[in-house]
């Protein structure tokens, strides 16, 4: 809390197609940060989801509980602004997970319209080392191939994507 009693509210968006144990990381740092933290499941168009928002929205929850990140509502926007949920939630703050320079220079545009259009500041979490190479597309493809994605998940997505487990060969 503030010293002058307000809630710190801070929004973590993406399309979380799947999550991820970076993805994770990041939530539970943002939590330890502020009062109030929602993840915001976002639709891109750019991309071609493999889960529905729904599934995606359960995942994040059940993986939420499993690692123990208490106070995290778990919400979707399908269509707007996300500046607009975060004026509709009083959150202060995106934050945002960087893995590398590319994600850097893509997010930082962003960013920047984001606060001229209603003041919302994005802050970036640079990714742990062990999870800096892991993206939801990544493991979207190693899944449909039949690799092992169990290192970068957590066990309910896991079990979503692979609930015979991974074949080996």
């Amino acid at each position: 809390m503030r010293e002058d009693g307000a809630v710190r509210i801070a929004v973590v968006p993406g399309s979380f197609d799947p999550v991820t144990l970076g993805h994770l990381d990041v939530i539970g740092r943002t939590a330890r940060l502020f009062d109030r933290v929602h993840v915001l499941v976002t639709h891109n168009p750019g991309k071609q989801a493999l889960l529905e928002v729904d599934e995606r929205v359960r995942l994040i929850r059940e993986s939420l509980a499993e690692a123990g990140v208490d106070g995290v509502e778990v919400d979707s926007l399908s269509s707007g602004l996300l500046v607009d949920y975060c004026r509709k939630v009083g959150a202060e703050a995106l934050v945002k997970g960087l893995r590398s320079s590319t994600d850097a220079a893509y997010e930082t545009p962003m960013a920047m319209v984001n606060r001229d259009l209603a003041g919302v500041e994005t802050l970036f979490l640079v990714a742990q080392p062990a999870t800096s190479h892991v993206s939801s597309s990544l493991i979207r493809q190693v899944a449909a191939l039949g690799g092992d994605i169990a290192p970068y998940v957590p066990r309910a997505v896991a079990a979503a994507l692979q609930p015979e487990g991974p074949v080996r060969g």
